[in-house]
Parts: C-alpha cells; structure tokens; sequence
C-alpha cells in the first residue's frame, strides 16, 4: 500500500550529524562527529556562549536565507528541579514560596500537555483514516469529497495565479 524511500545516502549527498559545542576547564570546545577529534575554540571567562555565538553566526551566515540545512538545540537544567530547589531555599517566606508553587504547578502542567501530545503524535492513525476513506468510498460520499476540496483549493490558488500574471 505504501512505499518508503529507503535510499543510501552517497558521497555528494548531504550529510546530517550533531555538533556540540562544551565548555570543559575554563575553555570551549567543539565535538564534530565528523572530525577526528575535538576542536579547541579558546579560552572564556564568564560567558562561555561569547565564544561559541559569532562561530553559530559565521556558519549560519554562509547559507541563504531561505535554507534550513540546520537546528540549533540546547542542552539545559531541569527547570522542575531548579523551581524546586529555589522552594527548598525560602520555606520560611510564604510570599516567594507561593510563587514559586505556581510556577511549579504550571511546568507540572506543561509536563502533563507534552505527555499527552508525544502520545498523539507516536500514535498510528494510519487505521483510522484508512477506515474513514472506506466507508466514505461505501456511501459513495468520497468522489464528491475529493472533488469538493479540489475545487476549494483552486478558488484559494486562482487569485495568487492573477497576480502573479500580472
């Protein structure tokens, strides 16, 4: 019913890995799995993302604007934890610990909404709307449907092909 390109990728094809970027004893280096080791990029005093933001920049900056050939992630603390911590420091003043409650309850709740999600989107619907096509397809309501949308989409296109004619 379905095909997956299953393609290996070959020499000039391009080549998606992960690069790291670690501040380790008072200097910042890079971790490339494509290189042989790691990249020693200097030395930083406070803010060790001084140094890594201009290289972030250089190598965004060599590709067009309209690329997305790269994600940039970052790898934090656990902001539960660190609410939770903070509690621990001020148990005697009701006002910051109330405070700090809320926002805990909030990141619990954000927590809750990303499990929920992360089920919907490993779920496979693929049944489902298999399901659905066949009884439309039953009713003989399927035809019209398509047709319906096709319509929809080349009334929503017709005034982009005007003024791009124009």
């Amino acid at each position: 019913m379905f095909e997956f390109d299953s393609k290996i990728p070959e020499k000039d094809d391009d080549v998606y890995h992960f690069v790291a970027f670690v501040p380790y004893k008072g200097r910042v280096y890079e971790l490339d799995g494509l290189k042989p080791g790691p990249i020693d990029h200097g030395s930083y005093t406070d803010d060790w993302i001084s140094v890594v933001r201009p290289l972030l920049q250089t190598r965004i900056a060599k590709h067009a604007a309209t690329e997305i050939t790269f994600n940039l992630m970052a790898v934090v603390a656990d902001k539960l934890m660190d609410l939770q911590k903070q509690l621990e420091n001020v148990m005697g003043d009701e006002a910051l610990a109330g405070g700090i409650k809320e926002k805990i309850r909030v990141e619990e709740e954000k927590r809750a909404n990303y499990k929920i999600e992360n089920i919907r989107r490993k779920h496979n619907y693929l049944p489902l709307i298999m399901e659905m096509l066949k009884i439309l397809s039953e009713k003989g309501m399927l035809l019209p449907l398509t047709l319906k949308a096709k319509e929809k989409i080349a009334a929503k296109d017709a005034p982009k092909k005007e003024s791009s004619m124009s």
